[in-house]
């Protein structure tokens, strides 16, 4: 670690962050959720929400796709989706829901304001983002796609998604 110049715990916990906050959407995996903790710390997220059914740790699944990031990613539980996102548009969030709308915007066409702060709603991966979220948020964006599925594990969109934003503030 030392000579890869990483952070320890500690370090990463008081590093500055991208303005993203990732909302999870009532994830049934548990190693979705730890992908998200792991793709957190390394993009340097300020937290995830965990909403409604969405497991929290500690748990031993989390752990085994976190490998230790669920204890220096921020994160809360929230068992309302909707109320979570009302609350982060209140604190000056834009909400945005990662799903494919007749309004969605392409992931590449998204214009990340470099002095704005984003809230981005991840949802379950058969149901996707909840009525109640979807109209909670501001808008949607999706990952375009060309094959029969037309959709992604949630953990491998939320690291594509998560990239895009990481590259556009760039910590």
């Amino acid at each position: 670690m030392d000579e890869l110049q990483r952070l320890d715990a500690e370090g990463f916990k008081n590093s500055e962050k991208i303005p993203v906050v990732a909302v999870l959407d009532n994830i049934r995996s548990l190693n979705n959720v730890g992908s998200f903790f792991r793709t957190a710390d390394a993009f340097a997220l300020e937290k995830l929400v965990l909403c409604g059914f969405t497991g929290t740790p500690p748990h031993r699944e989390i752990h085994r796709a976190a490998l230790g990031a669920e204890e220096t990613v921020a994160w809360e539980h929230a068992e309302s989706t909707a109320e979570a996102i009302q609350q982060l548009a209140s604190a000056g969030y834009r909400c945005l829901a990662i799903e494919q709308t007749s309004d969605s915007v392409p992931l590449q066409q998204m214009d990340w304001q470099q002095h704005s702060k984003y809230a981005l709603v991840f949802g379950n991966e058969v149901e996707g983002v909840s009525e109640e979220a979807l109209a909670a948020c501001q808008g949607a964006l999706e990952i375009p796609q060309s094959g029969t599925k037309h959709s992604l594990n949630v953990s491998v969109c939320g690291g594509m998604v998560l990239w895009e934003a990481y590259k556009a503030f760039g910590v």
